[in-house]
């Protein structure tokens, strides 16, 4: 029994010498290979002079056939560094890059008023981006809210000027409005026209204000900008400016409603005019000739001056227009210095006259200056 048991031990005993054995075997023939291997690696890269060996952070393209230090081009081969010979110093380009963003980013500066004072007159548009006015802020708390209705009235000074222009300048100028230019040793004309409704006559009152030069301000509601675009955009092409008319146009006046509604008359046309054409308007004209004291305060918070009159007539009503001719003798009769007039381009007899008043304007003496 015991001889049995000691077999089957010595069974076990050469079981395992005969497998574990050669597994050693094996793995000490892999190690040595491992080493080998490593060794010859070490000694290649010791023997490879520095210029060809590759750092992981080589920036050259194991797939680039081309030598570094030259560039193919055309099929041929030039030396990099011989171009660069040739060439502008980094130094060079950089101060050429300076100079032309100093460049793109004066033409991106905006119009002040400072630049308002050019010698070219006001007839020459400093950008054809608008203006952007920021006026001194007032207190509305306290002040007048009585709804006013503006007319130059028929008394007249010494230079032939409306007397209630003059004495409205004088109340009223502290908050960025203008009845009349204060210019009495200037002969010169501010033409500005309000832009309700299309009958087809602005097209023609652009012909001839183009034939004449003359520039003048387009007061615009936001739904005639809407329905008339090519005209709005027109108008800014060809120099003239483009004022605020308000939204809905209240026939009530704006001192008819709340201050909140008043400001969104004045800022959703002036974001609507902005986001369609690129550009800022800083000119308002009030609609239905309604004001207080003050909603002109609030026009001037709003950052835009109120732009009234010294001269108009009842020349708006397209079912029962003017005689030209009547007409003509009317606005040549009440010309005066520092006159804004006010003419409504759905008038056909305006379109008509128009020429004709410039050109005899002109001829007394009297230049067309745009109000800015």
């Amino acid at each position: 029994m015991h001889k049995k048991r000691r077999r089957r031990r010595q069974n076990d005993i050469l079981r395992i010498i005969i497998y574990v054995i050669p597994l050693l075997c094996v793995i000490v023939a892999g190690i040595g290979v491992v080493r080998s291997f490593t060794a010859n690696d070490n000694k290649i890269q010791q023997e490879q002079p520095d210029s060809e060996k590759l750092s992981p952070n080589s920036e050259k393209d194991l797939s680039n056939d081309t030598p570094t230090g030259e560039t193919e081009t055309d099929g041929t081969l030039t030396d990099d560094k011989q171009d660069d010979k040739n060439s502008p110093s980094k130094e060079q380009d950089d101060k050429k890059d300076t100079s032309a963003k100093d460049g793109q980013a004066d033409a991106a500066k905006e119009f002040t008023l400072a630049d308002l004072d050019n010698p070219q007159g006001f007839d020459e548009r400093p950008t054809e981006n608008g203006i952007v006015l920021e006026n001194e802020q007032i207190d509305l708390n306290g002040l007048d809210t009585t709804c006013l209705d503006w007319g130059q009235g028929g008394d007249l000074d010494e230079y032939n000027r409306p007397a209630g222009c003059m004495q409205y300048q004088e109340k009223y100028g502290m908050y960025n409005a203008y009845f009349i230019k204060d210019e009495p040793e200037k002969k010169v004309i501010y033409l500005t026209m309000d832009e309700g409704y299309e009958y087809g006559c602005s097209s023609r009152i652009l012909d001839t204000l183009k034939e004449k030069n003359v520039h003048v301000v387009f007061f615009v509601t936001k739904p005639y900008a809407e329905q008339n675009p090519d005209l709005v955009r027109r108008m800014i092409d060809e120099g003239h400016e483009v004022g605020n008319h308000s939204v809905t146009h209240p026939a009530a006046g704006l001192p008819s409603q709340d201050i909140e509604t008043q400001t969104n008359e004045i800022n959703e046309n002036h974001r609507y005019i902005k986001e369609q054409f690129g550009y800022d308007m800083h000119l308002f004209r009030y609609p239905a000739v309604k004001f207080s004291q003050q909603s002109i305060a609030l026009i001037n918070n709003l950052n835009y001056k109120s732009v009234f009159w010294s001269f108009a007539y009842l020349d708006y009503d397209v079912e029962n227009q003017p005689d030209p001719a009547e007409s003509l003798q009317k606005i040549m009769s009440k010309l005066h210095p520092g006159a804004i007039y006010l003419l409504h381009a759905e008038s056909e007899t305006n379109t008509q006259i128009l020429g004709d008043f410039i050109d005899q304007a002109r001829a007394q003496g009297y230049e067309f200056k745009v109000f800015q």
